[in-house]
């Protein structure tokens, strides 16, 4: 039954009425955003600010939020450094050998759990999940203790080899949901033509996996990049040290260099953040497809 024109006209309804509401709500949820990006964006910002600005300024009291003038001293003196490129070096070494092995091996394993049925499956993925859920400070010592009679401390193998006890359980994890969404019918297609069943995983899968491969390795970088007590407890030369141990450099018992500390940060931090920045809509996709994949 269509409405009388008294309730059309009563206050509070139709779309004259609903216009202004909504905007009122769209223009709170973007203050909120806002608000939240401001609070989020803060520390980086003083980061940067801290990193550029003269030392007499770092310590002015009260802070100014805004540099009278910029300098790269800091980040000269960051870079002169005697090990800082053998730290780098080893960072890089570090993070790129974690995230290929992770994602060959959590790879594979994914495809095991997502097509074949065996004993202990569901077993396998309780375990799993419960490697996720041990702290870190409960596993520093075995590690240590099995490391060191495997003749790996002080070695860079030995922290991925660490590394891939914590990065594997969730590149299986999230693996797993890419690959159970891609039909199964496909490599079977492949298989009838005349693939193995590795073929057809090569040929076919593989490639659809592209965004869940980009956003599980920018995962897998990010902890291994800047992992601290681990590569901490493990490494002892200065050269084999990754940037992050490197940045307590800048602390002695003489006080904090702040200024080198921050331009260090950011040398640090910009390697992750130009390589997000590039494979950023590839990540997007990737979650949003493992989102409703499942």
């Amino acid at each position: 039954m269509a409405p009388g024109p008294r309730t059309q006209g009563r206050p509070g309804h139709g779309p004259l009425a609903r216009g202004p509401r909504s905007r009122r709500r769209r223009l709170g949820a973007n203050l909120l955003g806002l608000l939240f990006t401001a609070v989020m964006a803060f520390p980086i910002y003083w980061m940067l600010l801290t990193a550029f600005r003269p030392a007499e300024e770092i310590h002015r009291t009260p802070p100014t939020f805004w540099p009278q003038e910029l300098t790269l001293a800091h980040f000269r003196r960051a870079i002169g450094t005697p090990t800082f490129w053998d730290n780098v070096g080893a960072s890089v070494f570090v993070g790129v050998g974690t995230v290929l092995v992770s994602l060959i091996i959590g790879t594979l394993a994914a495809f095991a759990l997502a097509r074949l049925r065996f004993a202990g499956r569901k077993v396998f993925v309780l375990v799993i999940l419960g490697i996720q859920m041990i702290p870190l400070a409960g596993l520093i010592i075995p590690l240590y203790l099995l490391l060191s009679e495997a003749g790996l401390t002080d070695s860079l193998v030995g922290v991925i080899l660490t590394y891939l006890v914590f990065m594997l359980p969730f590149t299986v994890w999230l693996m797993r949901g890419f690959i159970a969404g891609i039909p199964v019918e496909l490599e079977e297609a492949a298989m009838t033509d005349g693939c193995s069943r590795l073929g057809s995983f090569r040929r076919v899968t593989l490639p659809l996996l592209a965004p869940g491969l980009v956003a599980t390795s920018i995962y897998a970088l990010v902890q291994a990049w800047n992992e601290y007590v681990l590569a901490y407890v493990l490494l002892s030369s200065n050269d084999k040290q990754t940037l992050s141990i490197w940045l307590v450099s800048f602390q002695t018992s003489f006080g904090t260099d702040y200024g080198g500390l921050m331009a260090g940060a950011t040398l640090t931090a910009l390697p992750v953040a130009v390589f997000f920045a590039l494979v950023q809509r590839r990540v997007a996709a990737g979650l949003a497809a493992g989102a409703v994949k499942g």
